[in-house]
C-alpha cells in the first residue's frame, strides 16, 4: 500500500506491505513533483495569481501535465522496485487538504487563501492521476482523521476474537481502556 503526504512541489511516499496485523515498511522516498525548469511549478497557483485568466488556464495545463508526468515516472519506478521485492501494490492513500476549494479557476485566483489550498491539491491531483493510470485505487483522507480511523480499525480487529456482541459501546469502552494502558 502506498501512502502520500504531499507538499508544494514534492511528496513523501511510504510503501507498506505485509498484513494489517504484521505491517512491514518497504520503502520511503521523497518524490519531486515540480519541474525546476518550469518557472512557477512549485507553487503554480501563486505563480498564476494576477495573470489574465486565459494565460492562467494555459499555464495551469502545462503545470498539470508536468506534475502528472513526474508523478507517473516516479511511481512506475518505485512500484517496479516493490514488485521485484515480492510485494504487489494494491491501493494508494493521499493525505487530503482540509482547506476550502474554489469553484472556478477565476474564483481561486481571486482569493489568496484558496490559492494555498489549490497549490496543495494540484500535487494531490497529479498523484491521484498517476495512481489511477497504474490501476491503484486512491483514498484521500485529511490528516486530522487518520488517528480516528486507525483507532477504529484497530479496535474493530481487537474484538473479532471475542465474537458478538462487538458494537459501538464495546468498541468505545475498549478504546478507552486501551488509552489507559
Amino acid at each position: 500500500m502506498l501512502g502520500f503526504a504531499p507538499h508544494s512541489g514534492w511528496t513523501v511516499l511510504v510503501i507498506v506491505g505485509g498484513t494489517s496485523a504484521a505491517p512491514r515498511l518497504l520503502l520511503r522516498e521523497r518524490i519531486e513533483l515540480a519541474d525546476q525548469r518550469l518557472a512557477g511549478s512549485k507553487q503554480p497557483y501563486h505563480y498564476l495569481e494576477g495573470r489574465p485568466l486565459a494565460e492562467a488556464q494555459r499555464r495551469l495545463a502545462l503545470f498539470e501535465e508536468s506534475a502528472s508526468a513526474l508523478a507517473l515516472g516516479a511511481l512506475r519506478t518505485l512500484t517496479h522496485t516493490v514488485r521485484a521485492a515480492g510485494e504487489e501494490p494494491r491501493a494508494a492513500g493521499i493525505i487530503a487538504s482540509s482547506g476550502r476549494v474554489g469553484a472556478t479557476l477565476e474564483a481561486t485566483l481571486a482569493s489568496h487563501a484558496l490559492i494555498h489550498t489549490a497549490d496543495g491539491n494540484h500535487f494531490r491531483d497529479a498523484l491521484g492521476r498517476a495512481c489511477m493510470t497504474l490501476g491503484l485505487p486512491v483514498t484521500r483522507m485529511p490528516q486530522r482523521a487518520l488517528r480516528e480511523h486507525a483507532a477504529a480499525a484497530r479496535v474493530a480487529a481487537l474484538g473479532r476474537g471475542l465474537g458478538a456482541p462487538w458494537g459501538v459501546d464495546q468498541k468505545a469502552a475498549a478504546l478507552l481502556a486501551w488509552l489507559l494502558l
